[in-house]
Protein backbone atom coordinates (compact mmCIF):
# COMPACT_ATOMS: atom_id res chain seq x y z
CA UNK A 1 0.00 0.00 0.00
CA UNK A 2 1.53 3.56 -0.98
CA UNK A 3 1.99 5.72 2.15
CA UNK A 4 -0.23 8.21 0.28
CA UNK A 5 -3.29 5.90 0.65
CA UNK A 6 -2.53 4.69 3.84
CA UNK A 7 -2.87 8.02 5.16
CA UNK A 8 -6.22 8.55 3.37
CA UNK A 9 -7.57 4.99 4.71
CA UNK A 10 -6.51 6.69 8.57
CA UNK A 11 -8.27 9.69 7.84
CA UNK A 12 -11.46 8.17 6.26
CA UNK A 13 -11.25 5.58 9.35
CA UNK A 14 -10.78 8.74 11.36
CA UNK A 15 -13.84 10.74 10.62
CA UNK A 16 -16.04 7.41 10.45
CA UNK A 17 -15.28 6.77 13.97
CA UNK A 18 -15.98 10.28 14.99
CA UNK A 19 -18.70 10.34 13.28
CA UNK A 20 -20.45 6.97 14.81
CA UNK A 21 -19.21 8.99 18.48
CA UNK A 22 -20.82 12.29 17.89
CA UNK A 23 -24.69 12.13 18.98
CA UNK A 24 -24.39 9.63 21.72
CA UNK A 25 -21.19 11.27 23.62
CA UNK A 26 -23.40 14.72 22.77
CA UNK A 27 -26.84 14.08 23.89
CA UNK A 28 -24.98 12.42 27.45
CA UNK A 29 -22.93 15.42 27.92
CA UNK A 30 -25.85 17.71 27.54
CA UNK A 31 -27.97 15.39 29.88
CA UNK A 32 -25.15 15.32 32.23
CA UNK A 33 -24.72 19.33 32.47
CA UNK A 34 -28.67 19.97 32.61
CA UNK A 35 -29.48 16.92 34.92
CA UNK A 36 -31.07 18.11 38.47
CA UNK A 37 -29.74 15.28 40.26
CA UNK A 38 -26.53 14.35 41.85
CA UNK A 39 -24.83 10.76 41.93
CA UNK A 40 -23.50 9.61 45.96
CA UNK A 41 -20.03 9.85 45.11
CA UNK A 42 -20.56 13.64 43.82
CA UNK A 43 -22.32 14.10 46.94
CA UNK A 44 -19.36 13.05 49.26
CA UNK A 45 -17.19 15.30 46.68
CA UNK A 46 -19.40 18.03 47.87
CA UNK A 47 -19.17 17.81 51.19
CA UNK A 48 -15.50 17.39 51.27
CA UNK A 49 -15.18 20.61 49.70
CA UNK A 50 -18.01 22.14 51.34
CA UNK A 51 -19.61 23.49 48.28
CA UNK A 52 -23.53 23.74 47.57
CA UNK A 53 -23.86 22.46 43.93
CA UNK A 54 -27.37 23.64 43.46
CA UNK A 55 -26.47 27.81 44.21
CA UNK A 56 -26.73 29.00 40.64
CA UNK A 57 -24.14 31.51 39.78
CA UNK A 58 -23.81 34.83 38.14
CA UNK A 59 -20.56 35.23 35.67
CA UNK A 60 -18.69 36.91 38.77
CA UNK A 61 -19.30 34.20 41.03
CA UNK A 62 -18.30 31.26 38.57
CA UNK A 63 -15.25 33.14 37.60
CA UNK A 64 -14.01 33.13 40.98
CA UNK A 65 -14.97 29.47 41.61
CA UNK A 66 -12.59 28.83 38.41
CA UNK A 67 -9.92 31.11 39.55
CA UNK A 68 -9.97 29.78 42.99
CA UNK A 69 -9.87 26.25 42.21
CA UNK A 70 -7.36 26.50 39.35
CA UNK A 71 -4.85 29.01 42.05
CA UNK A 72 -5.36 25.85 44.55
CA UNK A 73 -3.84 23.62 41.42
CA UNK A 74 -1.11 25.86 40.94
CA UNK A 75 -0.05 26.09 44.60
CA UNK A 76 -0.45 21.93 45.07
CA UNK A 77 0.95 20.90 41.95
CA UNK A 78 4.17 23.42 42.93
CA UNK A 79 4.60 22.28 46.42
CA UNK A 80 4.07 18.66 45.08
CA UNK A 81 7.43 19.11 42.48
CA UNK A 82 9.31 21.33 45.24
CA UNK A 83 8.90 18.12 47.90
CA UNK A 84 9.54 15.73 45.31
CA UNK A 85 12.75 14.45 46.88
CA UNK A 86 11.27 13.76 50.11
CA UNK A 87 8.06 12.20 49.28
CA UNK A 88 7.87 8.16 49.04
CA UNK A 89 8.09 6.62 44.90
CA UNK A 90 10.13 9.67 44.01
CA UNK A 91 12.61 6.60 41.55
CA UNK A 92 15.49 8.93 43.62
CA UNK A 93 14.88 12.07 41.70
CA UNK A 94 15.77 15.53 43.47
CA UNK A 95 13.10 18.21 44.07
CA UNK A 96 12.46 20.38 41.01
CA UNK A 97 13.85 23.69 41.18
CA UNK A 98 11.36 26.95 41.41
CA UNK A 99 11.86 28.05 37.97
CA UNK A 100 10.60 24.56 36.72
CA UNK A 101 8.01 23.80 39.29
CA UNK A 102 6.55 26.82 38.46
CA UNK A 103 6.63 26.32 34.79
CA UNK A 104 5.34 23.43 35.72
CA UNK A 105 2.70 23.80 37.72
CA UNK A 106 1.33 26.47 35.62
CA UNK A 107 1.15 24.65 32.70
CA UNK A 108 -0.84 21.83 33.40
CA UNK A 109 -3.11 23.57 35.40
CA UNK A 110 -3.39 25.81 32.28
CA UNK A 111 -4.46 22.76 29.98
CA UNK A 112 -1.23 23.35 28.33
CA UNK A 113 1.30 20.77 29.64
CA UNK A 114 4.57 22.68 28.13
CA UNK A 115 7.42 20.49 29.52
CA UNK A 116 10.83 21.27 29.69
CA UNK A 117 11.91 18.64 31.30
CA UNK A 118 12.48 14.90 30.45
CA UNK A 119 9.73 13.52 32.16
CA UNK A 120 11.58 9.92 32.99
CA UNK A 121 14.17 11.57 34.21
CA UNK A 122 13.08 13.96 36.49
CA UNK A 123 9.10 13.06 37.65
CA UNK A 124 8.68 9.98 40.15
CA UNK A 125 5.64 8.38 40.22
CA UNK A 126 3.52 10.56 43.15
CA UNK A 127 4.48 13.79 41.21
CA UNK A 128 2.98 11.89 38.02
CA UNK A 129 0.05 10.66 38.91
CA UNK A 130 -1.01 12.96 42.22
CA UNK A 131 0.11 16.06 40.85
CA UNK A 132 0.21 15.90 36.93
CA UNK A 133 -2.80 13.01 35.68
CA UNK A 134 -5.20 14.61 38.49
CA UNK A 135 -4.37 18.22 36.63
CA UNK A 136 -5.01 16.31 33.31
CA UNK A 137 -8.75 15.85 34.47
CA UNK A 138 -9.73 18.78 36.18
CA UNK A 139 -8.00 20.79 34.04
CA UNK A 140 -10.22 19.56 31.12
CA UNK A 141 -13.19 19.91 33.17
CA UNK A 142 -12.62 23.05 34.00
CA UNK A 143 -12.74 24.37 30.04
CA UNK A 144 -15.52 22.17 29.71
CA UNK A 145 -17.35 24.04 32.05
CA UNK A 146 -16.38 27.28 31.28
CA UNK A 147 -18.13 26.46 27.81
CA UNK A 148 -21.20 25.04 29.56
CA UNK A 149 -21.59 28.16 31.10
CA UNK A 150 -21.45 30.01 27.83
CA UNK A 151 -24.04 27.88 26.35
CA UNK A 152 -26.17 28.40 28.78
CA UNK A 153 -25.81 31.93 28.28
CA UNK A 154 -27.48 31.42 24.67
CA UNK A 155 -30.23 28.85 26.14
CA UNK A 156 -30.96 31.52 28.65
CA UNK A 157 -33.09 34.34 29.37
CA UNK A 158 -34.14 37.24 31.44
CA UNK A 159 -31.26 35.46 34.18
CA UNK A 160 -27.93 36.72 34.82
CA UNK A 161 -26.97 32.81 36.83
CA UNK A 162 -25.20 30.32 34.63
CA UNK A 163 -25.10 27.51 36.41
CA UNK A 164 -22.85 26.18 39.54
CA UNK A 165 -19.21 25.76 39.02
CA UNK A 166 -18.57 23.00 41.24
CA UNK A 167 -21.23 21.23 40.01
CA UNK A 168 -20.07 21.18 36.84
CA UNK A 169 -16.82 20.84 37.45
CA UNK A 170 -17.28 17.38 39.21
CA UNK A 171 -19.57 16.51 36.60
CA UNK A 172 -17.46 16.82 33.90
CA UNK A 173 -14.83 14.66 35.71
CA UNK A 174 -16.95 11.87 37.60
CA UNK A 175 -19.78 11.67 34.30
CA UNK A 176 -17.69 12.16 31.18
CA UNK A 177 -13.76 12.34 31.62
CA UNK A 178 -13.32 9.33 34.34
CA UNK A 179 -15.62 6.64 31.88
CA UNK A 180 -13.89 7.24 28.61
CA UNK A 181 -10.52 7.73 30.11
CA UNK A 182 -11.13 4.21 31.60
CA UNK A 183 -12.05 2.22 28.76
CA UNK A 184 -10.06 3.93 27.02
CA UNK A 185 -6.65 3.00 29.35
CA UNK A 186 -7.68 -0.81 29.36
CA UNK A 187 -7.64 -0.15 25.29
CA UNK A 188 -4.35 1.14 25.65
CA UNK A 189 -3.01 -1.41 27.80
CA UNK A 190 -4.51 -4.39 25.67
CA UNK A 191 -2.77 -2.64 22.48
CA UNK A 192 0.82 -2.52 24.59
CA UNK A 193 1.29 0.67 26.31
CA UNK A 194 2.59 -0.10 29.51
CA UNK A 195 1.06 0.47 33.03
CA UNK A 196 3.24 -0.11 36.32
CA UNK A 197 4.71 1.50 39.29
CA UNK A 198 8.67 -0.27 38.76
CA UNK A 199 11.30 0.85 39.29
CA UNK A 200 14.51 2.57 37.32
CA UNK A 201 16.13 -0.92 35.49
CA UNK A 202 18.47 -1.20 33.11
CA UNK A 203 17.10 -2.34 29.49
CA UNK A 204 20.69 -3.12 27.70
CA UNK A 205 23.66 -1.00 25.86
CA UNK A 206 23.37 1.97 23.87
CA UNK A 207 26.31 3.54 22.33
CA UNK A 208 28.65 1.15 24.30
CA UNK A 209 27.03 2.72 27.70
CA UNK A 210 24.35 1.56 29.97
CA UNK A 211 20.58 2.69 29.11
CA UNK A 212 17.86 2.88 32.07
CA UNK A 213 14.50 3.27 31.89
CA UNK A 214 11.60 3.69 34.27
CA UNK A 215 7.82 2.42 34.10
CA UNK A 216 5.07 4.20 35.43
CA UNK A 217 1.26 4.45 35.07
CA UNK A 218 1.34 5.48 31.43
CA UNK A 219 -1.71 4.16 30.03
CA UNK A 220 -3.76 6.05 32.39
CA UNK A 221 -2.06 9.15 32.30
CA UNK A 222 -1.87 8.79 28.00
CA UNK A 223 -5.45 8.44 27.22
CA UNK A 224 -6.44 11.69 29.67
CA UNK A 225 -3.49 13.15 28.25
CA UNK A 226 -4.92 12.95 24.93
CA UNK A 227 -8.68 12.45 25.70
CA UNK A 228 -8.50 15.87 27.77
CA UNK A 229 -6.41 17.74 25.09
CA UNK A 230 -3.79 18.40 27.39
CA UNK A 231 -0.42 16.65 26.00
CA UNK A 232 2.06 16.31 28.27
CA UNK A 233 3.94 12.90 27.60
CA UNK A 234 5.02 10.55 30.96
CA UNK A 235 8.50 10.69 28.56
CA UNK A 236 10.51 12.99 27.03
CA UNK A 237 9.94 11.59 23.44
CA UNK A 238 5.73 11.75 24.35
CA UNK A 239 3.46 9.98 21.75
CA UNK A 240 6.67 8.90 19.86
CA UNK A 241 7.71 6.67 22.59
CA UNK A 242 6.70 3.22 22.12
CA UNK A 243 5.48 3.01 25.22
CA UNK A 244 3.14 5.41 25.09
CA UNK A 245 2.22 5.12 21.33
CA UNK A 246 3.16 1.72 20.13
CA UNK A 247 1.69 1.01 16.98
CA UNK A 248 0.00 2.60 14.05
CA UNK A 249 -3.51 1.75 15.74
CA UNK A 250 -2.75 3.03 18.76
CA UNK A 251 -1.65 6.38 17.16
CA UNK A 252 -5.02 6.66 15.45
CA UNK A 253 -6.93 5.68 18.46
CA UNK A 254 -4.85 8.32 20.19
CA UNK A 255 -6.22 11.05 17.73
CA UNK A 256 -9.73 9.89 18.06
CA UNK A 257 -9.59 10.65 21.73
CA UNK A 258 -7.77 13.78 20.96
CA UNK A 259 -10.83 14.92 18.80
CA UNK A 260 -13.61 13.05 20.57
CA UNK A 261 -15.27 15.59 22.95
CA UNK A 262 -14.58 18.98 21.29
CA UNK A 263 -16.20 17.41 18.43
CA UNK A 264 -18.94 16.38 20.41
CA UNK A 265 -19.61 19.41 22.20
CA UNK A 266 -21.21 20.79 19.49
CA UNK A 267 -23.64 18.29 19.60
CA UNK A 268 -24.27 19.04 23.29
CA UNK A 269 -24.36 22.72 22.23
CA UNK A 270 -27.14 21.88 19.66
CA UNK A 271 -29.56 20.10 21.92
CA UNK A 272 -28.97 22.41 24.82
CA UNK A 273 -29.64 25.65 22.81
CA UNK A 274 -33.00 23.67 21.24
CA UNK A 275 -31.47 23.44 17.79
CA UNK A 276 -29.42 20.63 16.93
CA UNK A 277 -28.91 22.52 13.09
CA UNK A 278 -26.95 25.27 14.94
CA UNK A 279 -24.11 22.51 16.36
CA UNK A 280 -23.73 21.13 12.99
CA UNK A 281 -23.25 24.48 11.57
CA UNK A 282 -20.26 25.26 14.06
CA UNK A 283 -19.18 21.89 13.86
CA UNK A 284 -18.86 21.98 9.85
CA UNK A 285 -17.11 24.90 9.88
CA UNK A 286 -14.79 23.32 12.57
CA UNK A 287 -14.73 19.69 9.84
CA UNK A 288 -13.94 22.28 7.06
CA UNK A 289 -11.11 24.23 8.99
CA UNK A 290 -9.70 20.78 10.15
CA UNK A 291 -9.48 19.19 6.58
CA UNK A 292 -8.14 21.87 4.79
CA UNK A 293 -5.33 21.97 7.54
CA UNK A 294 -4.73 17.95 6.83
CA UNK A 295 -4.49 18.11 3.11
CA UNK A 296 -2.12 20.65 3.08
CA UNK A 297 -0.03 19.03 5.42
CA UNK A 298 -0.31 15.87 3.57
CA UNK A 299 0.63 18.06 0.64
CA UNK A 300 3.57 19.66 1.83
CA UNK A 301 4.97 16.89 3.68
CA UNK A 302 4.67 13.98 0.65
CA UNK A 303 5.24 16.50 -2.31
CA UNK A 304 8.08 18.23 -0.76
CA UNK A 305 11.08 18.93 -3.76
CA UNK A 306 14.05 17.62 -3.71
CA UNK A 307 15.51 14.23 -4.38
CA UNK A 308 16.46 13.16 -1.75
CA UNK A 309 12.77 13.43 -0.32
CA UNK A 310 11.23 12.38 -3.33
CA UNK A 311 13.29 8.98 -2.75
CA UNK A 312 12.06 8.62 0.39
CA UNK A 313 8.85 9.21 -0.57
CA UNK A 314 8.51 12.28 1.15
CA UNK A 315 9.62 14.59 4.02
CA UNK A 316 10.37 11.50 6.49
CA UNK A 317 13.09 13.39 8.67
CA UNK A 318 11.70 13.57 12.51
CA UNK A 319 8.77 11.16 11.69
CA UNK A 320 8.42 7.27 13.25
CA UNK A 321 8.34 5.25 10.79
CA UNK A 322 5.67 3.07 12.37
CA UNK A 323 3.71 5.76 11.63
CA UNK A 324 4.31 6.76 8.50
CA UNK A 325 4.13 10.52 6.95
CA UNK A 326 0.33 10.45 6.92
CA UNK A 327 -0.24 9.27 10.65
CA UNK A 328 2.36 11.84 11.88
CA UNK A 329 0.94 14.65 9.32
CA UNK A 330 -2.89 13.76 10.89
CA UNK A 331 -1.45 13.31 14.52
CA UNK A 332 0.43 17.04 14.18
CA UNK A 333 -2.53 18.74 12.74
CA UNK A 334 -5.02 17.43 14.85
CA UNK A 335 -2.68 18.43 18.10
CA UNK A 336 -1.91 22.20 16.89
CA UNK A 337 -5.97 22.54 15.79
CA UNK A 338 -6.79 21.17 19.20
CA UNK A 339 -4.92 22.69 22.69
CA UNK A 340 -3.51 19.20 23.11
CA UNK A 341 0.47 19.58 22.65
CA UNK A 342 0.90 15.55 22.33
CA UNK A 343 3.30 14.74 19.31
CA UNK A 344 4.22 11.98 17.62
CA UNK A 345 7.07 13.40 15.20
CA UNK A 346 9.73 16.17 15.91
CA UNK A 347 7.81 19.19 14.43
CA UNK A 348 11.33 21.11 14.03
CA UNK A 349 12.34 18.48 11.14
CA UNK A 350 8.60 19.66 9.56
CA UNK A 351 9.11 21.53 6.34
CA UNK A 352 9.04 25.17 6.54
CA UNK A 353 5.72 24.99 5.47
CA UNK A 354 4.62 21.86 7.14
CA UNK A 355 5.83 24.05 10.45
CA UNK A 356 3.92 27.14 9.32
CA UNK A 357 0.51 24.86 9.19
CA UNK A 358 1.42 24.04 12.76
CA UNK A 359 1.80 26.98 13.92
CA UNK A 360 -1.17 28.65 12.45
CA UNK A 361 -3.40 25.85 13.96
CA UNK A 362 -2.39 27.21 16.89
CA UNK A 363 -2.69 31.03 15.89
CA UNK A 364 -6.57 30.78 14.87
CA UNK A 365 -7.05 29.81 18.27
CA UNK A 366 -7.37 26.75 18.44
CA UNK A 367 -11.09 26.15 17.60
CA UNK A 368 -11.17 23.64 14.19
CA UNK A 369 -12.20 21.33 16.77
CA UNK A 370 -10.17 23.33 19.74
CA UNK A 371 -9.58 22.30 23.18
CA UNK A 372 -12.12 20.60 25.22
CA UNK A 373 -14.24 23.27 26.04
CA UNK A 374 -12.12 25.79 24.91
CA UNK A 375 -12.37 25.12 21.34
CA UNK A 376 -16.41 25.71 21.62
CA UNK A 377 -16.31 28.82 23.31
CA UNK A 378 -13.70 29.93 20.85
CA UNK A 379 -15.88 29.18 17.88
CA UNK A 380 -19.07 30.50 19.95
CA UNK A 381 -16.97 33.59 20.42
CA UNK A 382 -16.02 34.09 16.55
CA UNK A 383 -19.80 33.32 15.86
CA UNK A 384 -20.58 36.55 17.64
CA UNK A 385 -18.22 38.27 16.26
CA UNK A 386 -18.75 37.44 12.48
CA UNK A 387 -22.66 37.71 13.06
CA UNK A 388 -21.65 41.13 14.04
CA UNK A 389 -20.06 41.60 10.42
CA UNK A 390 -22.98 40.38 8.73
CA UNK A 391 -25.11 42.89 10.75
CA UNK A 392 -23.01 45.28 9.62
CA UNK A 393 -23.24 44.75 5.86
CA UNK A 394 -27.21 44.52 5.86
CA UNK A 395 -27.85 47.43 8.08
CA UNK A 396 -29.48 45.45 10.70
CA UNK A 397 -28.75 44.89 14.41
CA UNK A 398 -26.97 41.65 14.43
CA UNK A 399 -28.97 38.57 16.70
CA UNK A 400 -27.42 35.25 16.97
CA UNK A 401 -29.74 32.46 18.88
CA UNK A 402 -32.47 35.09 19.73
CA UNK A 403 -29.62 37.22 21.52
CA UNK A 404 -29.32 40.79 19.94
CA UNK A 405 -25.18 41.38 19.34
CA UNK A 406 -24.99 45.23 20.87
CA UNK A 407 -22.08 47.36 21.69
CA UNK A 408 -21.11 45.40 25.13
CA UNK A 409 -21.22 41.73 23.76
CA UNK A 410 -19.08 42.97 20.99
CA UNK A 411 -16.08 44.24 23.43
CA UNK A 412 -16.24 41.13 25.28
CA UNK A 413 -15.34 39.29 21.78
CA UNK A 414 -12.65 41.70 20.67
CA UNK A 415 -10.90 41.60 24.29
CA UNK A 416 -10.81 37.81 23.87
CA UNK A 417 -9.49 37.86 20.40
CA UNK A 418 -7.11 40.41 21.35
CA UNK A 419 -5.70 38.79 24.75
CA UNK A 420 -3.90 35.97 22.99
CA UNK A 421 -1.76 37.72 19.61
CA UNK A 422 -0.66 40.15 22.24
CA UNK A 423 0.83 37.76 24.54
CA UNK A 424 2.50 35.72 21.94
CA UNK A 425 4.02 39.02 20.01
CA UNK A 426 4.79 40.97 22.98
CA UNK A 427 7.04 37.68 24.38
CA UNK A 428 8.33 36.79 21.35
CA UNK A 429 9.35 40.41 20.53
CA UNK A 430 11.17 40.36 24.03
CA UNK A 431 13.12 36.91 23.66
CA UNK A 432 14.11 38.01 20.33
CA UNK A 433 15.35 41.92 21.61
CA UNK A 434 17.24 40.49 24.76
CA UNK A 435 20.56 38.56 24.96
CA UNK A 436 20.18 35.82 27.41
CA UNK A 437 16.77 34.09 25.76
CA UNK A 438 19.34 33.89 22.17
CA UNK A 439 21.71 31.25 23.96
CA UNK A 440 18.83 29.15 24.10
CA UNK A 441 18.22 29.03 19.96
CA UNK A 442 20.29 25.51 17.95
CA UNK A 443 19.61 27.29 14.59
CA UNK A 444 19.68 31.18 13.56
CA UNK A 445 17.80 32.77 10.80
CA UNK A 446 14.35 32.04 9.92
CA UNK A 447 14.07 28.80 11.72
CA UNK A 448 15.21 29.93 15.03
CA UNK A 449 12.51 32.73 14.93
CA UNK A 450 10.32 30.41 13.87
CA UNK A 451 11.00 28.47 17.52
CA UNK A 452 11.02 31.33 19.52
CA UNK A 453 7.54 32.24 17.75
CA UNK A 454 6.39 28.49 18.19
CA UNK A 455 7.33 28.66 21.47
CA UNK A 456 5.37 31.52 23.04
CA UNK A 457 2.04 30.43 20.97
CA UNK A 458 2.17 27.34 21.65
CA UNK A 459 2.13 28.46 25.52
CA UNK A 460 -0.26 31.47 24.82
CA UNK A 461 -3.07 29.13 23.36
CA UNK A 462 -2.37 26.67 25.95
CA UNK A 463 -1.24 23.86 23.22
CA UNK A 464 2.11 22.56 24.87
CA UNK A 465 4.01 21.09 21.88
CA UNK A 466 7.33 22.49 20.83
CA UNK A 467 9.25 22.96 17.85
CA UNK A 468 12.40 21.07 20.20
CA UNK A 469 14.89 22.86 18.71
CA UNK A 470 14.83 25.12 21.83
CA UNK A 471 16.52 24.99 25.27
CA UNK A 472 13.49 26.53 27.20
CA UNK A 473 14.99 24.97 30.54
CA UNK A 474 16.01 28.51 31.89
CA UNK A 475 14.83 30.57 34.18
CA UNK A 476 13.20 33.24 31.12
CA UNK A 477 11.97 30.61 29.16
CA UNK A 478 10.42 28.61 32.50
CA UNK A 479 9.43 32.25 33.73
CA UNK A 480 8.11 33.78 30.31
CA UNK A 481 5.97 30.32 29.36
CA UNK A 482 4.76 30.10 32.65
CA UNK A 483 3.10 33.83 32.88
CA UNK A 484 2.18 33.41 29.34
CA UNK A 485 -0.10 29.94 29.55
CA UNK A 486 -1.70 31.01 33.10
CA UNK A 487 -2.56 34.79 31.05
CA UNK A 488 -3.91 32.85 28.46
CA UNK A 489 -5.81 30.31 29.73
CA UNK A 490 -7.37 32.52 32.40
CA UNK A 491 -7.72 35.93 30.77
CA UNK A 492 -10.10 34.49 27.94
CA UNK A 493 -12.35 32.89 30.43
CA UNK A 494 -12.56 36.09 32.17
CA UNK A 495 -14.21 37.81 29.05
CA UNK A 496 -16.00 34.47 27.61
CA UNK A 497 -18.05 34.48 31.34
CA UNK A 498 -18.37 38.11 30.99
CA UNK A 499 -20.14 37.51 27.74
CA UNK A 500 -22.24 34.65 29.00
CA UNK A 501 -23.82 36.54 31.74
CA UNK A 502 -24.44 39.54 29.77
CA UNK A 503 -26.45 37.31 26.94
CA UNK A 504 -28.18 35.36 29.83
CA UNK A 505 -29.55 38.31 30.92
CA UNK A 506 -31.53 39.50 27.68
CA UNK A 507 -34.86 38.73 26.24
CA UNK A 508 -34.72 36.49 23.31
CA UNK A 509 -35.84 38.28 20.04
CA UNK A 510 -38.22 36.70 17.65
CA UNK A 511 -36.80 35.67 14.18
CA UNK A 512 -38.42 37.59 11.32
CA UNK A 513 -37.32 37.64 7.62
CA UNK A 514 -34.38 39.63 8.07
CA UNK A 515 -32.86 37.79 10.74
CA UNK A 516 -29.67 35.81 9.57
CA UNK A 517 -29.89 32.64 9.32
CA UNK A 518 -27.09 31.02 10.99
CA UNK A 519 -27.39 27.57 10.69
CA UNK A 520 -26.92 27.57 7.13
CA UNK A 521 -24.17 26.77 4.89
CA UNK A 522 -23.35 30.68 3.84
CA UNK A 523 -23.38 31.29 7.76
CA UNK A 524 -20.58 28.42 8.45
CA UNK A 525 -19.01 30.00 5.26
CA UNK A 526 -18.68 33.30 6.56
CA UNK A 527 -17.71 32.06 10.28
CA UNK A 528 -14.66 30.23 8.30
CA UNK A 529 -13.78 33.57 6.40
CA UNK A 530 -14.23 35.43 9.71
CA UNK A 531 -11.63 32.97 11.55
CA UNK A 532 -8.86 32.90 9.01
CA UNK A 533 -9.03 36.92 7.91
CA UNK A 534 -8.66 37.78 11.84
CA UNK A 535 -5.92 35.60 12.08
CA UNK A 536 -4.41 36.08 8.87
CA UNK A 537 -4.25 39.95 9.57
CA UNK A 538 -2.91 39.19 12.98
CA UNK A 539 -0.17 36.80 12.42
CA UNK A 540 0.98 36.84 8.55
CA UNK A 541 3.83 39.58 9.38
CA UNK A 542 5.32 37.51 12.14
CA UNK A 543 4.79 34.53 9.79
CA UNK A 544 6.40 36.00 6.93
CA UNK A 545 9.40 36.22 9.00
CA UNK A 546 9.50 32.34 10.14
CA UNK A 547 7.68 29.76 8.06
CA UNK A 548 7.10 31.05 4.87
CA UNK A 549 10.63 32.48 4.89
CA UNK A 550 11.64 29.16 5.58
CA UNK A 551 9.35 27.43 3.05
CA UNK A 552 9.84 29.91 0.22
CA UNK A 553 13.67 29.69 0.58
CA UNK A 554 13.73 25.64 0.00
Amino acid sequence: MSPVLSGVLQLLALVAALALAHIPLGNHMARVYSSGTHWRVEKWIYKGIGADPDTEMRWPAYLRGVLAFSLAGVLFLYLLQRLQGVLPGSLGFASIDPDQAFNTAASFVANTNWQSYYGEQAMGHVVQTAGLAVQNFVSAAVGIAVAVALVRGFARSRTGELGNFWADLVRGVVRVLVPIAAVGAVVLVACGVIQNFSGIHEVGQFLGAPQQWNGGAVASQEVIKELGTNGGGYFNANSAHPFENPTPFTNLFEIFLILLIPVSLTRTFGVMTGSVRQGYAILGTMAAIWLSFVALMMWTEFAHHGPALQAAGGATEGKELRFGIGGSSLFAVTTTLTSTGAVDSFHSSYTGLGGGITMLGMMLGEIAPGGVGSGLYGMLVMAVVAVFVAGLMVGRTPEYLGKKIGTREIKFAACYILITPALVLVFTAAALALPTPGDSMTNSGAHGFSEILYAYTSASNNNGSAFAGLNADTQWFNTTLGLAMLLGRFLPMVFVLALAGSLARQQPVPATAGTLRTEKPLFAGLLAGAVLIITGLTYFPALSLGPLAEGLAA
